[in-house]
């Protein structure tokens, strides 16, 4: 323990004399830590997406789980369970209240913590995480205000703490596969891009208490809506933005070197009329014209769409749609000088179209991209298929948790780190202004201060992680 309170000490001065020299945080933490064989982590949110995280920590040799905080008791239960039936010991709970995560923090056998909890907690938990010299694995979503992104940006550069953004969408198989193909020069120089959220979250949004019905209902808010509905329905309800950018920016902004060699400049949003929400309430068996919730007027246009520009001249374009019906899709396209690959799947191989001049077999028609996307596969998932079979969504939950660890365990920078972190996060305040000033362009701070034009694109490119 002593030791381990000396080393996060001169973690912490090394960040501070990192300033004065100019060099990079990650390269301060990783010069002043020894590498480890096992990290010992702490869960911050052991809701769903905490135990999802939790899970896949349970199926590694290298992880000590510490810890659990929250204030939900048949959540911590949950996930005590899932330790317990892996053979791990029980987890020391940190659950009095919202703040109670902070006792955890001060905790001095933990090297890293995993925050999984409503979107509002994110920044201050990580910030906390950062001045106990605990690296933060950060969940996604957008920032509440402008301001947090560079807390975390100063706080992390400050005390030499690095931060992952849990961006597991970077890591889905078809998406790594493309990524391989920009890498390979099969597109050309890249021009535009698409991605989104295109989720109905509708059942997720309203349902019940009750856990046997968490499915059903109308019913949202602390005390009455069941996980997400408890908290996620309110942004609906007071905000009007690009809410959740990271699914659909964070794998285009990887494709066109975002944050190392190119940065983005600019957004403008637009928003549709509200009206799933409320359609829903109505039509719904347990909802109605007469029942409370029926009379809220939400504030989240039913379809959000984001421009961004970058300063490499590429073009993009955000999709937030998940107040309406339809299939789950995240609206991909990738498309440069020499073609193009659009995604209408889930992350299949066999769905979508391709079109590269020259290689396609016929002018002007779309092939099917399967046999493009199994032969430029990522070499990480040839590796580790065996691995990420019935991992979390398609797989690709294996390889967030995979590159967290190892990134920890070896002492090198992660490939989503904390410049990624604000700039996506940014999105959702910047989209908010946009909006309420009638689409009016809005600009995108450089998080990375100018260090954008000498850093380099190097995210998947260690076959290990």
């Amino acid at each position: 323990m002593a030791n381990n309170v000396s080393r996060r000490k001169f973690v912490q001065n090394a960040g501070l004399s990192s300033i004065a020299l100019g060099l990079s945080p990650q390269f301060i933490k990783a010069q002043s830590n020894a590498k480890m064989d096992k990290v010992r982590i702490g869960i911050i949110g052991t809701g769903y997406r905490g135990q999802s995280h939790l899970e896949m920590l349970c199926q590694r040799k290298d992880t000590i789980i510490v810890s659990f905080a929250d204030p939900d008791p048949r959540m911590l239960a949950d996930a005590q369970k899932i330790l317990k039936e892996a053979g791990r010991p029980a987890a020391v709970e940190f659950k009095n209240g919202n703040e109670d995560y902070k006792n955890l923090l001060q905790r001095h056998d933990i090297d890293a913590v995993i925050i999984a909890t409503p979107w509002e907690w994110h920044i201050s938990q990580a910030l906390e995480s950062i001045k106990n010299g605990i690296i933060p694995g950060v969940e996604v979503c957008g920032a509440i205000k402008l301001s947090d992104c560079w807390d975390i940006v100063n706080a992390s550069e400050k005390a030499g703490i690095p931060v992952m953004c849990l961006e597991n969408v970077c890591y889905r198989r078809d998406v790594m596969a493309v990524y391989n193909m920009v890498r390979k020069g099969l597109f050309g120089e890249l021009l535009h891009l698409q991605g989104g959220y295109e989720h109905d979250l509708r059942g997720v949004k309203f349902n019940s208490p009750n856990s046997s019905d968490s499915a059903s209902g109308v019913e949202f808010g602390e005390g009455k809506g069941f996980s997400e509905a408890a908290w996620r329905t309110n942004h609906s309800l007071y905000r009007n933005g690009e809410l959740y950018p990271t699914h659909g920016l964070g794998p285009i902004a990887m494709m066109s070197d975002i944050n190392r060699g190119n940065v983005l400049t600019r957004l403008s949003s637009v928003a549709t009329k509200a009206r799933g929400l409320h359609k829903y309430i109505v039509e719904h068996p347990k909802g109605g014209d007469n029942h409370p919730n029926a009379k809220l007027k939400f504030k989240l246009g039913d379809i959000v769409t984001t421009t961004l520009q970058a300063a490499n001249g590429e073009t993009m374009l955000l999709t937030h749609d998940t107040n309406s019906p339809r299939p789950y899709n995240l609206g991909f396209r990738v498309q440069g000088v020499q073609g193009l690959w659009q995604d209408f799947s889930s992350g299949q191989f066999n769905a979508g179209h391709i079109y590269i001049e020259g290689i396609s077999p016929k002018a002007h028609q779309w092939e099917n991209p399967e046999a493009y996307l199994k032969q430029h596969d990522h070499p990480l998932w040839k590796k580790y298929e065996s691995e990420a079979v019935g991992a979390g969504h398609g797989g690709m939950d294996f390889f967030v948790v995979n590159a967290f660890v190892e990134c920890i365990k070896r002492n090198v920078p992660f490939q989503l780190d904390v410049y990624d972190l604000a700039t996506w996060y940014a999105v959702t305040p910047l989209s908010e202004k946009s909006i309420a000033e009638n689409g009016q362009v809005q600009l995108i701070p450089d998080f990375t201060r100018g260090k954008w034009k000498n850093r380099k694109n190097d995210f998947a490119m260690n076959e290990d992680y």
